[in-house]
């Protein structure tokens, strides 16, 4: 029991975090119709701005203030950058991002370094929030899981309860009836990229002091990113929110499982060894083949519901 409920908060408290990160990518995916292969940098960029922000103001200044500043970057490169790429189509806007990505990592290795830095859990959230069972739970990821149920719910009323909301969804589909009503489209796609950058940007200030803060987290978390937007469906939340979940839940619970087919096929009569036919797959755990189970989660979504779980578009 003690097992299933850590494991279970943990797989909900880091789904939460791939929610967190990929709620911008699915936001300018779902206005602007753009996959941003440099999503993940961006998130990078929070945590290492937030680092450098908390060592002269704090951390909780730096949560609102990193996304800021990273949230207008990213308006800039929209405004200078992807508003020009965007009319040579959509290939041009992937390699654009993609080269970008690699940009911002070597930026950040040429300002920060590249090895680790000491981004701590503040003071004010480094103790146990409970004990279950002989297990303490720390604080700073309860911080983690109610920041990311905020952000859904926050995104959630402002896309469907608001205006700003309607003016922002109305201009994807029907761009020259919105400016013909008098509202600026450049604009509104630019502040919608910079918003989604800010949100991964809020991502890596919370996820910095629990993970580490170096120039490789882009890349661990970048190709997850994507699984997660396209198993919810591209451009829905609620499916992202979703798909996050699952994704967290299944990763958590599988790496804690060191249970191979050989032992399970041992339990009914069948004996299987490394001499066998594909002898070392069969004897491979569940626990060592984890971190492709996302992957393959991908791949059958992507054959048989290619709209993914909520989505309304196909892939």
């Amino acid at each position: 029991m003690e097992f299933f409920v850590i494991s279970l908060l943990n797989g909900v408290s880091y789904g939460l975090l791939l929610f967190m990160l990929s709620s911008g990518l699915t936001l300018i995916f779902s206005m602007m119709g753009v996959l941003n292969f440099a999503h993940a940098a961006f998130y990078m960029v929070g945590a290492y701005v937030a680092y450098s922000i908390g060592l002269k103001i704090g951390f909780f200044p730096a949560l609102f203030v990193a996304p800021v500043v990273v949230g207008l970057l990213g308006a800039m490169v929209e405004r200078y950058g992807l508003r020009t790429v965007h009319k040579h189509g959509h290939v041009a806007e992937l390699l654009f991002t993609f080269g970008l990505a690699y940009i911002i990592e070597e930026l950040v290795q040429m300002v920060w370094g590249k090895i680790p830095v000491d981004y701590r859990v503040p003071e004010l959230l480094n103790f146990s929030a409970f004990t279950m069972f002989s297990t303490t739970y720390p604080a700073f990821r309860m911080f983690m899981l109610c920041m990311s149920v905020v952000v859904f719910i926050a995104l959630l009323l402002l896309l469907t309860r608001t205006r700003v909301g309607l003016i922002i969804r109305a201009a994807l589909s029907h761009p020259n009836m919105v400016g013909a009503l008098g509202h600026n489209v450049p604009m509104v796609f630019m502040l919608v990229f910079g918003v989604g950058c800010g949100l991964a940007a809020l991502a890596g200030v919370i996820a910095g002091p629990a993970l580490v803060t170096q120039p490789a987290m882009a890349a661990s978390l970048g190709p997850i990113l994507f699984v997660v937007v396209v198993v919810g469906g591209l451009g829905s939340l609620p499916g992202a929110f979703i798909a996050s979940l699952l994704i967290g839940l299944i990763q958590t619970f599988a790496v804690a499982v060191n249970v191979s087919v050989a032992d399970v096929l041992g339990h009914v009569g069948i004996t299987l060894t490394r001499d066998s036919i594909g002898g070392d797959l069969w004897m491979a755990t569940v626990a060592q083949v984890a971190p492709i189970i996302p992957y393959m989660l991908l791949v059958l979504v992507l054959i048989f519901r290619p709209k993914g779980l909520m989505g309304d578009r196909d892939t």
